[in-house]
This record gives structure tokens, C-alpha cells and sequence, in this order.
């Protein structure tokens, strides 16, 4: 008679094949059920999406979307450059999944349509559904990020904005690749840099040559890295003669005819291996002048603050679900004669891990308040939004290779075999460091802002200067910032920068988040009371009562 797995185990005969002190699926759960997230979409004025959000925490944690993430990254798009016939149809295919997660990201709002909406908060809805979708998988959110940020560039010329911003902003999702107002929403990329220059596009080569009718031109050249090459339409920059400036390029003429978009090859990257980013080739490419000729790069830097935003947060929930994950293993994985949860120094690194995804969170969401009062015309949140956005994105974006190495860490070998999820998180990491202007390109376009734009100084104090006499440790880090900024050089930037980010984040978690964290924050990355390694907050930081704010239910002693 074949015995009971109990009765086995009581006698000493458990099948070798048995599992246990593993940690369950973590699915379902909540996505958003994260108190710093919650606080802030009240604080920055967007409480009455709350319902919503909670509903796409629950839509993002489910078995299905999380499915689809996995699917949608082990079958990767694929090129198709020619049809049966040997004609150039340069068409991308996705799995399924991808297109799955396209349409719930564009149905809740996450690409183009809080700018057809007129309630307070609306841009702020969009990013802090980010931040809770982004625990599906990153690389969808390139093309609503470009499809987000498009469309103030576009305003630079009414009548394309007038033609396009309707399609664009629209919740319905439709891949089929035809002629642009015949559709039911659109989708835009942007290709910027080429193989000569990257970051440095007034080195680009691609010609634009007037055509007879006005606005019209023709485009010829190469493009290094275009993200989403199924989009619709593409802002394009390009050397006209009166100098570098703005285009769209549509894939579909408004005659119905395929405009010239050779994809040469699709990139084959690190990460983000959901989306695809290729080469294009334009060669007699129709395209209509977006901005004055000359002006390409102050047209287009309204699209890339925006996307800049977008990689701040990107980053943030990379960091969130990265958190999420290592804690649940630590709730349900016992060693030496405990859970890891309630071995203390697992709980340093948890609780390290917590103060800097609050950080990160907090953050995001005062720099997404921050652009949507300058949206609605608050000439001092573009100010402090000019300069904040810029030291976000270096910094945030920064910390999230170590963050999510560490919390990979924190599942030991389990970590580190792909159907943990844990490695896609970790080569996903490094490129929003990259996307939309590496560190340097940051750090120098802070110092720019600090020389020609005066009042992003005066915006950025002034935020500072609300949380003042709170902490003795922010007040000094404040004061030391002041004067690193008569110093300020490229060979200091990145310092200087840093320093920034690190007071700004201070500052909000002092006048928003518990003593515990403001507290474990201010000691650490202010204060020098710590290492150089996540895991080494001081003996006296509060680390049950961090590690329970950041992932309820999962404290000391939680069963």
C-alpha cells in the first residue's frame, strides 16, 4: 500500500521530489497596495482615482497579466522586411501578450489621454498607474511613454496637433498598420539619434529637403535607435536648411500608400526584450514640419521632459515590484532556524531596500505633480519641474541596477534562474539610466538649467526651504548644497547632482512619510551613518516599523 505524503514524512521517508520551504506564487496580489503610492496620489491632488488604481493593482497582480508579462519577454517580436512576393512591408510581429498588455495600458489612460482630460491630477492618474501596471513588464511602456509625450510637441504646429492629437489621446488600441485618421487610436515613436552622434543630435546627418508644397518635406538618412517601430507616426529630427529641426513621419501616407521606412534590423539588447527598437532607413521619406526650421531640438525637449518623467517612474515601480518580490521569499523561505523575514540583518536589507523604494516613489510622484500644475499654466512648478525632472532622472534611475541586483540577492540562487522573473527585472534596470539621455547628459543638463534658467534654483530652494528646521541633518545637507553650487563644474556635476536628489527626497519623506522612514533616510544618505551595501542601516533605525509600511502583512512575526 503506497503511503500518504504526511504519513511518509513522519516516518522519515519523504519522496526526494517533495517541495517544501519554498515560497508560494506570489499571484495574485495587490499591486497597489502600497502606502507611499496611495499618500502621494492623494497629496499631489489626484485622490479621486483612487478606485481605479486599486482595481489595476488588483488587474496588474493577477495570474493573467503576469503571464503576459513573462510571454510577451520569451517570444520576442520579430522582423519581417519582405512578403512572400519580395515586397518591402518592414512590419514587426508581437506575441499575443504584448498586444494584450498594449490595450489595458492605452484603456486605463497610461499613454496619451490625460491631455484630453481637464481634471487636476489627471497627468499624475497616469503616472502613478504606471507605477502600478509597471509591475506587469517594462517594455510596453516605451511606446505609451512616446505616444504620451508627444503630443505637446505636436502642439507646435496646430494643424498636425488638430489632424493627430484626437487619435492620439484615444483609449482604443488598434495595431493594424494603415493610413493614420482611418484608425481608431494611434501610437508615436521618435527617432532622435543616429550611429555618428547619440546623444549629441546636432551632429545628426539625415537631410530634409523642401518639397514644393509647404510644411512638406523629403527625408534621407539613417537612425541608430528608434524605439517602436509598429508606431503610427514618428517625430523624427532631421537637417533642413535653415537648420536641425522637428518632422512627423507617418508609416501610412494619408493617400494610403507605404511612406519609405526601411527597418534595417531590429537591436538585440540586454534587456527590454519585449519592444522592439530598430534601425530605420528614410530615403525620399515624406514628412511634415512640426516647429520652426532650426528649432528641432526646442520642439522636441518638451517630448523628451516627458519621457524623462516616464523613466523616473519606470524605474520607481521596477524597484516596487523588485521589493515586493524579495519579500514575500522572505516571508515564506525559513533558514537556520527562522524565517528570513525575522532574521534581523535580512531585515536591515529589507527595510534599506524600503527607504529607497519610498524615495524613489515619492518623488515620482511630487515631480508628476509638479508637471501637471505646468501643464495647466503654475509658472513655478515649471520651474522646480524643469530642474527636478532632470535630477530625478539621473539619480532614481541610477540606483536601480544596485537596487534590483539586491533584491535579486535576497532569493539567493532562486534569484538568479529565469522563471523567478527576478533576472528580466535586473537587466531591464540599467537602460532608463540610458533611455532619454545617459547620466552625463543629465548631470550637464542640470548645470544648464542652474546657469541660464535662474528660477529653477529659486524653485528648487523653495521646495527645500518647506521642510526647513525639521531636521538638523536636512538643514545642513541644504546648506551644503548652496555652497557646492558656487563650485559647480562638469568635473563636480554628477556630485553636485546627486547631492540634489538626495536632499529633495529627504525633504519629502521628512514632510510627508513616518519618523521611522524620514528618519532611516535622513541618518543614511544624508547623515553618513551607514555603508556602502543595502543593509546597513544603523541599530536605531525603526526597521520593523519600515519594513511593515512597506509591505503590509509581512512584518516581524506575521504569519
Amino acid at each position: 500500500m503506497v503511503s500518504t505524503p504526511d504519513e511518509q514524512r513522519a516516518h522519515g521517508t519523504t519522496a526526494t521530489h517533495d517541495v517544501t520551504n519554498q515560497a508560494p506564487p506570489l499571484t495574485p496580489y495587490d499591486a497597489s497596495d502600497d502606502t507611499a503610492l496611495l499618500e502621494g496620489l492623494r497629496r499631489e491632488g489626484a485622490g479621486w482615482a483612487e478606485k481605479d488604481l486599486r482595481r489595476l493593482g488588483r488587474q496588474a497582480g493577477s495570474a493573467q497579466a503576469q503571464n503576459w508579462a513573462e510571454l510577451a519577454n520569451r517570444h520576442e517580436p520579430e522582423l519581417r522586411t519582405h512578403d512572400r512576393y519580395g515586397n518591402r512591408v518592414d512590419e514587426v510581429e508581437f506575441h499575443p501578450s504584448w498586444h494584450h498588455l498594449m490595450r489595458t495600458a492605452i484603456a486605463e489612460g497610461l499613454a496619451a489621454s490625460p491631455w484630453a482630460d481637464d481634471r487636476p491630477g489627471a497627468h499624475v492618474v497616469r503616472t502613478a498607474g504606471g507605477l502600478v501596471w509597471g509591475h506587469t513588464e517594462a517594455g510596453h511602456g516605451c511606446p505609451t511613454s512616446m505616444t504620451y509625450a508627444a503630443v505637446p510637441a505636436l502642439r507646435r504646429q496646430p494643424e498636425l496637433a488638430k489632424l493627430y492629437e484626437p487619435l492620439l489621446t484615444s483609449r482604443e488600441y488598434d495595431p493594424a498598420l494603415r493610413e493614420p485618421t482611418e484608425k481608431r487610436g494611434l501610437l508615436a515613436g521618435m527617432g532622435m539619434t543616429e550611429k555618428q552622434g547619440g546623444s549629441d543630435v546636432r551632429t545628426n546627418t539625415t537631410r530634409a529637403i523642401p518639397t514644393a508644397e509647404p510644411g512638406v518635406y523629403t527625408l534621407r538618412g539613417h537612425k541608430w535607435f528608434t524605439s517602436a517601430p509598429m508606431c503610427d507616426v514618428f517625430l523624427v529630427l532631421a537637417q533642413a536648411p535653415g537648420g536641425l529641426s522637428c518632422f512627423l513621419v507617418p508609416r501610412v501616407l494619408p493617400d494610403g500608400t507605404r511612406n519609405t521606412f526601411r527597418i534595417q534590423r531590429l537591436k538585440d539588447k540586454l534587456g527590454n526584450r519585449s519592444n522592439a527598437s530598430c534601425e530605420p532607413e528614410f530615403d525620399g521619406t515624406v514628412a511634415w514640419l512640426v516647429g520652426p526650421e532650426g528649432q528641432g531640438v526646442k520642439t522636441i525637449i518638451e517630448m523628451v521632459n516627458c519621457t524623462r518623467l516616464d523613466c523616473v517612474m519606470m524605474s520607481a515601480a521596477l524597484m516596487r515590484k523588485s521589493l515586493v518580490e524579495a519579500g514575500h521569499h522572505a516571508r515564506h523561505r525559513s533558514a537556520f532556524g527562522a524565517r528570513l523575514l525575522d532574521q534581523p540583518l535580512m531585515r536591515n536589507v529589507l527595510a534599506d531596500l524600503a527607504l529607497e523604494s519610498e524615495a524613489a516613489t515619492t518623488l515620482t510622484l511630487r515631480l508628476a505633480g509638479a508637471a501637471d500644475r505646468a501643464i495647466r499654466g503654475d509658472e513655478g512648478e515649471a520651474a522646480f519641474r524643469r530642474i527636478a525632472t532632470a535630477v530625478g532622472k539621473y539619480w532614481v534611475t541610477k540606483r536601480g541596477p544596485a537596487f534590483t541586483a539586491e533584491a535579486l540577492e535576497c532569493l539567493g540562487g532562486n534569484g538568479y534562474v529565469e522563471d523567478s522573473g527576478m533576472p528580466r527585472h535586473y537587466r531591464e534596470a540599467p537602460l532608463l539610466s540610458i533611455w532619454e539621455g545617459s547620466g552625463n547628459v543629465n548631470a550637464l543638463d542640470v548645470l544648464r538649467a542652474l546657469r541660464r534658467e535662474p528660477g529653477t534654483t529659486e524653485a528648487l530652494f523653495g521646495e527645500l526651504a518647506l521642510a526647513r528646521g525639521a531636521d538638523a541633518r536636512l538643514d545642513a545637507a541644504v546648506t551644503r548644497l548652496k555652497a557646492g553650487l558656487s563650485e559647480a563644474s562638469q568635473t563636480t556635476a554628477r556630485r553636485l547632482v546627486e547631492q540634489m536628489a538626495l536632499t529633495l527626497q529627504a525633504s519629502l519623506l521628512v514632510r510627508h512619510a513616518p519618523p521611522a522612514v524620514a528618519d532611516g533616510f535622513c541618518a543614511t544618505r544624508l547623515g553618513g551613518d551607514w555603508g556602502y551595501a543595502f543593509g546597513t542601516l544603523p541599530q536605531t533605525a525603526g526597521l520593523d516599523a519600515i519594513v511593515e509600511r512597506a509591505l503590509p502583512g509581512q512584518g516581524v512575526g506575521a504569519a
